[in-house]
């Protein structure tokens, strides 16, 4: 009798050992997201120059809640563009965003109401428009600085298709 509970334990002990093992070589790894391209946009700065951006424009549901996030880099003249139905304000975070990004916060008309510099990576302190807005562009940090971009200048973009 002994012997049989002594054979079970130990097949059981083996089964759970080989589960665990199968378990342990599967492993999910996040792919790769890269930058799609779909459209132009471009910064009009109060003194008259210029910022050009290839876009990826998010506007679904799905789009507009993962955004950036999981992306390794973005080349500096790449930027998402968010896309909002309604004009109201807008909370970002930066959770699972790996790279700090400068955020325009765009009103109706295309003019930078809010902007946020910076924000850091894996952060989940809400970043607000301040007010009622309908779009969002994010771009790599200190693209505020370098075009000295401030509330006020006008954004434009063409979709590609």
């Amino acid at each position: 009798m002994y012997q049989k509970f002594l054979f079970i334990g130990i097949l059981g002990f083996t089964l759970l050992a080989c589960k665990n093992k199968e378990a342990e070589e599967t492993q999910i790894t996040q792919e790769q997201i890269t930058f799609q391209q779909e459209g132009k946009l471009q910064i009009q700065t109060e003194d008259g120059s210029k910022a050009y951006f290839n876009i990826e424009i998010a506007e679904t549901n799905y789009e507009t809640e993962t955004g950036l996030m999981y992306r390794e880099s973005m080349e500096q003249n790449q930027a998402m563009l968010f896309v909002f139905e309604d004009v109201r304000p807008h909370n970002f975070y930066m959770k699972n965003t790996y790279i700090p990004l400068d955020l325009f916060f765009l009103k109706e008309d295309k003019t930078i109401a809010t902007i946020i510099e910076n924000a850091k990576p894996m952060d989940e302190t809400s970043l607000p428009s301040e007010v009622p807005v309908q779009y969002v562009l994010e771009t790599n940090a200190g693209i505020a600085k370098l075009w000295n971009i401030k509330v006020g200048d006008t954004v434009d973009w063409k979709r590609l298709k």
